[in-house]
C-alpha cells in the first residue's frame, strides 16, 4: 500500500470532514472588534492589557482580556488577525472546534500567565494563542506519515521539526511565544484527530 502525498491541499488529507471555520471567524470578529475599540478609544487598552502590577492588585481578568487587545496597536492587530485567519482555519479543519478551543485559549492563557510571572509582565495580543495552534499543527505534521499514512511536502516537515527548536531559542531570549508553542505541540500530540479509514486526500 502506498503512502499518499498531500501536495495541493496538504492539511485537507488529514481532516476527517470538511469544516467551515465558523469558530475561527467568531474569534476573529471579536478580536477585531476589541482592536478597533482600542484604536478608537486608547484608554481602553490601559484597562484591559496584561500588567503584572495591576494583576497583583487583583485585576486577574487582564490575563483573559490580554488575549483580545494588542500591544502592537494597528500593525499588531492586522498581523495577528492574518495569522489567526491562516492557522486558525487550518487548525479548526484538522482538530475540530472543541479541540481548537482548548488549543487556542489554553495556550493563550498559559502564555499570559508565564508572561505575567516571568517573561514579559506588560503587554497584550492574541499571538500567543496563535502560537499554540501552530505548535499543534506541527504535531500533526510530525505524525502525518506514521499515523495517517499521508506524506506532507518537505517544507512542512522542515518547519514542523524546526518549530520546537526555535521555540526553545525564543524562550531563552526572553520572548513569550515559545512556551505557548511548546504547549501547543504537546497538546497537539495529545489531541491528534482519530484516524478515519477510507479518507480521501
Amino acid at each position: 500500500m502506498t503512502t499518499p502525498t498531500a501536495s495541493r491541499t496538504p492539511f485537507g488529507a488529514l481532516a476527517p470532514v470538511t469544516r467551515r471555520p465558523y469558530l475561527t471567524a467568531v474569534v476573529f470578529v471579536v478580536t477585531l472588534a476589541c482592536g478597533i475599540a482600542q484604536l478608537v478609544h486608547p484608554p481602553l487598552y490601559d484597562a484591559m492589557h496584561r500588567d503584572a502590577a495591576r494583576i497583583d492588585a487583583g485585576e486577574w481578568y487582564r490575563l483573559v482580556t490580554g488575549m483580545f487587545f494588542q500591544d502592537g496597536w494597528a500593525f499588531g492587530l492586522t498581523s495577528n488577525l492574518v495569522w489567526l485567519a491562516v492557522f486558525g482555519t487550518l487548525a479548526e479543519r484538522v482538530f475540530g472546534r472543541v479541540r481548537w478551543l482548548v488549543l487556542y485559549f489554553g495556550c493563550g492563557l498559559f502564555g499570559q500567565v508565564m508572561s505575567y510571572l516571568w517573561l514579559n509582565p506588560v503587554g497584550a495580543g492574541n499571538s500567543m494563542c496563535v502560537a499554540g495552534l501552530l505548535g499543534a499543527l506541527a504535531a500533526v505534521v510530525m505524525a502525518a506519515s506514521r499515523r495517517y499514512g499521508v506524506v506532507l511536502p518537505m517544507q512542512f516537515r522542515i518547519i514542523a521539526f524546526a518549530a520546537p527548536v526555535l521555540a526553545v531559542v525564543d524562550t531563552l531570549v526572553h520572548d513569550n511565544h515559545g512556551l505557548p508553542l511548546l504547549l501547543g505541540l504537546a497538546l497537539g500530540f495529545a489531541l491528534l484527530p482519530p484516524v478515519v479509514s477510507g479518507k480521501a486526500g
